[in-house]
């Protein structure tokens, strides 16, 4: 029982600083508003990403069944989570484009990272982010909402979870904010966590996706972040939470658009 509260205050906490949902505080939570642990609580980052894609899948579903076409309900379904997380990893990708295309160097690029202002380059990383996104929540709809839904809920257990890979590969970029206070994952969370993700990838097989398709989507996504932590390392020399939450938005696209593509995989 103990593990059991355990594992729901780890899931609470990441819940709460990944969303903006209003969550209410149980009687077993020790410390409900404490920075997120990164070296352990991290461990339930998947089932947080799930339930952040079951109601990005219900969004959908309820567009619709109000008779809306599958363009519209996806990209409500879009506003929807965009409200739900706050933005939190769109200001990351956004920062991240503003900072790594804009700087000259590296001093530079962090500094542009850390302004709260959009650039160009931000702006058009948050736009084409938005519409890829929303055109392959709409190519979803024709496998069938089941498929749609485990496909939603996978990519966003899985995209969070391939957006740990800075924090592992890559020291902080800088000796404050965000990424310098959060630890370095455990290994034992970090596998813990992996294996959970790999769960979310089993509902999309249970609605039609073929084996080689939910791997490749899987592959997309470490490849995704991987990518991202190369550009990293290269203009800045290592993690911020901006780099991570581009590196889940890279993950998550790279997911859906393995999910949609044509011919099947």
């Amino acid at each position: 029982m103990d593990a059991i509260k355990i594992a729901a205050e780890d899931c609470l906490a990441c819940l709460r600083f990944y969303t903006r949902l209003p969550l209410p505080v149980f009687a077993f939570e020790r410390d409900p508003y404490a920075m997120l642990d990164f070296k352990r609580a991290i461990r339930m980052l998947p089932v947080a990403g799930a339930l952040v894609g079951v109601i990005g899948a219900a969004a959908l579903g309820l567009g619709l069944g109000l008779g809306l076409p599958a363009l519209v309900a996806a990209a409500v379904s879009l506003a929807v989570l965009v409200r739900a997380t706050g933005a939190f990893h769109e200001d990351g990708l956004a920062d991240s484009a503003d900072g790594l295309g804009g700087g000259m160097t590296r001093e530079r690029k962090l500094d542009i990272m850390k302004d709260s202002r959009i650039g160009t380059f931000g702006g058009a990383a948050l736009i084409l982010s938005l519409l890829i996104r929303a055109a392959a929540m709409a190519a979803l709809v024709p496998f069938g909402f089941g498929y749609a839904a485990a496909a939603l809920v996978a990519t966003a257990a899985v995209s969070r979870t391939a957006a740990l890979m800075p924090l592992l590969l890559l020291p902080p970029a800088r000796d404050d904010g965000l990424a310098y206070r959060a630890m370095i994952p455990s290994a034992e969370a970090v596998r813990f966590a992996a294996l959970l993700a790999c769960a979310f990838l089993l509902p999309p097989l249970l609605c039609g996706a073929t084996t080689q398709r939910v791997v490749f989507a899987g592959l997309a996504a470490l490849a995704a972040a991987y990518g991202m932590t190369r550009i990293a390392r290269t203009e800045v020399q290592g993690h911020t939470g901006d780099i991570a939450g581009a590196s889940q938005q890279l993950a998550e696209i790279a997911m859906l658009l393995v999910f949609i593509a044509q011919p099947q995989i």
